[in-house]
């Protein structure tokens, strides 16, 4: 899942963002509003986490914009101001939900993912199971049969990923759009690395990959081991 934080104080930023990685979110960061905007426009984001309190354009009128382009992005509105009508204004120009600081983290990461089971890209279940492949998409962990691995924060976001869209041919360029954030360069062969790593994990000797290859297509997560 791939995030827009959009927050101009840096310490927090860096702060709410490595919490946020640490939970295999790809986050991009905006510390203003006309550069949160532009975000918007330009990426294809599963949430957007939006301070009201923002140099150029306060979030209320960044919310505002993004459902006048047609916009559909979950938005979760976060200001230090409880007061109602604050938070009325903030829902009437399109945030979908409101949360007011200081909060706890834990309850941030609950109002993402209900956020994001109600958007366009529903949150896997708790317990996902793909032939002999099992996650605990809560936990974070994963089984292949009795054998638990050992992943990255990295390697399981793309990992879930792949798990959200199992049996479809997904491309390289969906993947980066997803699991990636802002600093991800098309030219590298990051995905590809990635790929690997987790086949190495993945993957039992003298079986086939349960990650398939698709020529000039991309990868495809499968129930049944094929050839890689």
């Amino acid at each position: 899942m791939r995030l827009l934080l959009v927050e101009d104080e840096p310490n927090a930023a860096h702060v709410l963002a490595k919490g946020l990685r640490e939970q295999a979110y790809a986050v991009d960061l905006a510390q203003n509003g006309e550069a949160a905007l532009f975000q918007v426009a330009t990426t294809d984001y599963d949430a957007v986490i939006l301070d009201v309190m923002l140099p150029l354009k306060d979030g209320f009128a960044v919310c505002r914009a993004v459902r006048e382009s047609g916009s559909s992005v979950p938005i979760l509105m976060v200001t230090a101001r409880d007061a109602v009508d604050a938070r009325i204004e903030g829902l009437d120009c399109g945030a979908d939900d409101y949360l007011v600081k200081p909060f706890d983290f834990g309850e941030l990461l609950a109002r993402l993912r209900a956020l994001i089971r109600r958007g366009r890209h529903p949150v896997l279940p708790a317990k996902v199971t793909i032939g002999g492949l099992a996650l605990d998409t809560r936990a974070r962990r994963v089984w292949v049969g009795s054998r638990e691995l050992s992943l990255t924060s990295k390697e399981y976001a793309l990992l879930e990923y792949l798990a959200r869209r199992a049996g479809d041919v997904v491309s390289r360029a969906d993947i980066s759009e997803h699991v990636w954030d802002e600093h991800y360069d098309p030219l590298s062969n990051v995905v590809d690395v990635y790929i690997q790593r987790l086949r190495r994990k993945l993957d039992q000797t003298g079986h086939g990959s349960l990650i398939r290859t698709r020529r000039g297509e991309g990868y495809q997560l499968t129930a049944d081991p094929g050839t890689p």
